[in-house]
């Protein structure tokens, strides 16, 4: 088959650091190739060197067979590659279309030919099967939807090749699933597709073949349906990983948290939380399953002192927190790992000793006073970079500098070491890769064994399944259902999710999963 793109002997450095280390990569026509490996390993960096962020200090890069120089990503996109990031870079108040024919826009004399415009987004996305409303506005529509716009605005700038950077972190299951059939569209076209993913599932049902990418180097190329995830896990972090979660029966320690008729609005002054009521208690870890948009995100902004609540009641180990500020909220013994890193868990511009004590910079001994004591801070940062396998080459560097797996690993690692009696995490692995999620459950279930209450709020349907004692399913800012462990299953959470009853049609069935 030919060869779309070949990268030979591809050397970058950063200070500190080799990112990529003499990498051969090659990209066949109308394959799914995967490049698999750690958070830092230099997946990204490899990439954003074929679309012309980043310039190798050594090696070559042919497209169909010629050799090229790939300067800006307006060189890329000339050669027929575009690139989707993992943070998308849509105007939010633009039109789906705006956004799409940005910068090439079809002309009507001096004026811009909208209908045009909207015609073309509109034939190329039925094209790929892509259900989009041309004259959606991009802050009305799902995370899901945005990044096919993403995808949409390469492939109408005449992408031949198309890179996708963690292109399932943001998404929900049936989306995942949906991308999927996208990207098998794309192939018939004969379209080929570059995936950077550390989330073995989805390498094995969207790729041909994969290349693993272990701190800089190579580990070897394989063929999708010639390996196994065991294979992938093991080749990626070099040790042999435990994709399960290892954990005694819970010993509930009393009630941690208690809410109570609980509503909230959002941003447009709609419903979001409508009248919930829940407990969570020491001891265990309750899962909250549910499609992205049915109130998760508004529950924890009023949960965490972020967003006013309407009316109800929160109670923490018998103490008022509702409609408390954040920090008095944090003082009662709340961490939380929020589900934006960028926006709620870090300050980019800070370094990672000072993003490592957000919060609690003010407490003894990381403060004396109004002088902060900056021995112990980079003391306590240092302790966490080494427990929770920071890669970063050092202490100094700007938060913004760390691959995403990398910022969540610290921000998991702060709100952890606070000690909380309720530990809030949402989506806490979203962005990592398998040894970094097995450690991070690992902590996740140590709190939960020293008797601290757990609110886990996760669109990864098998992290609830293996984490939680209980699962509530949210739907339309309630919660429909708890269900115990032992009884629930993907199909029935699905049910549930969707907006369905378990009537008697589900009871003394046995679930197929």
């Amino acid at each position: 088959m030919e060869k779309v793109i070949e990268m030979k002997g591809i050397t970058k450095v950063f200070p500190g650091t080799i990112a990529n280390d003499n990498i051969d990569f090659e990209l066949l026509r109308g394959e799914t190739h995967v490049l698999l490996g750690e958070n830092g390993a230099g997946k990204t960096t490899l990439m954003n060197i074929l679309y012309g962020l980043y310039k190798q200090e050594k090696g070559e890069i042919y497209v169909s067979g010629n050799l090229v120089n790939i300067n800006t990503p307006n060189d890329a996109i000339k050669l027929g590659i575009g690139m989707v990031h993992q943070h998308f870079m849509l105007i939010h108040n633009f039109t789906v279309t705006q956004n799409i024919v940005l910068g090439i826009e079809p002309k009507k004399g001096f004026k811009i030919d909208m209908d045009k415009a909207i015609h073309d987004v509109k034939e190329i996305s039925e094209k790929y099967g892509f259900a989009i409303n041309p004259n959606s506005v991009i802050e009305d529509i799902s995370v899901g939807q945005q990044q096919r716009v993403e995808i949409l605005k390469a492939l109408y700038r005449g992408a031949e090749t198309l890179i996708l950077d963690e292109p399932t972190a943001v998404l929900t299951p049936q989306e995942i699933v949906e991308l999927g059939i996208i990207i098998r569209n794309l192939e018939k076209e004969g379209k080929s597709v570059i995936l950077i993913t550390h989330k073995l599932k989805e390498v094995m049902s969207m790729s041909d073949r994969v290349t693993i990418i272990r701190r800089g180097k190579v580990t070897g190329t394989v063929k999708t349906k010639e390996t196994s995830i065991d294979e992938l896990a093991e080749l990626m972090v070099g040790r042999k990983v435990n994709l399960t979660v290892d954990k005694q029966p819970a010993v509930i320690r009393g009630e941690i948290l208690k809410i109570e008729n609980l509503c909230a609005n959002d941003q447009r002054g709609l419903p979001a939380v409508d009248n919930l009521n829940l407990t969570v208690q020491g001891g265990e870890i309750l899962g909250i399953a549910g499609v992205d948009g049915n109130g998760q995100s508004e529950f924890l902004e009023v949960l965490t002192g972020l967003r006013k609540p309407k009316s109800g009641s929160i109670t923490l180990n018998g103490k008022d927190i509702y409609g408390k500020s954040p920090r008095a909220i944090m003082s009662s013994g709340v961490g939380h790992i929020p589900e934006d890193r960028h926006k709620r868990g870090l300050i980019l511009d800070y370094s990672l000793v000072e993003n490592s004590v957000l919060g609690i910079h003010k407490n003894a001994p990381f403060s004396k006073g109004i002088v902060m004591n900056y021995s112990e801070i980079r003391k306590h940062c240092d302790g966490l970079i080494r427990e929770f396998d920071v890669r970063t080459p050092n202490a100094d560097v700007n938060a913004q500098a760390l691959s995403g797996g990398n910022q969540q690993k610290l921000i998991a690692a702060r709100e952890i070491s606070k000690d909380p009696e309720l530990l809030i995490a949402a989506q806490p692995t979203r962005g990592l890769d398998v040894g970094a999620i097995e450690y991070i459950h690992k902590r996740l279930v140590g709190e939960r064994d020293k008797g601290k209450a757990v609110l886990l709020v996760s669109l990864e349907l098998d992290e609830i399944l293996a984490l939680s004692d209980r699962i509530a399913v949210m739907y339309d800012g309630k919660i429909v259902d708890i269900l115990d462990r032992c009884d629930a299953t993907e199909k029935k959470l699905g049910i549930l999710m969707a907006g369905g009853t378990l009537g008697e049609t589900l009871k003394g069935v046995k679930d197929n999963e």
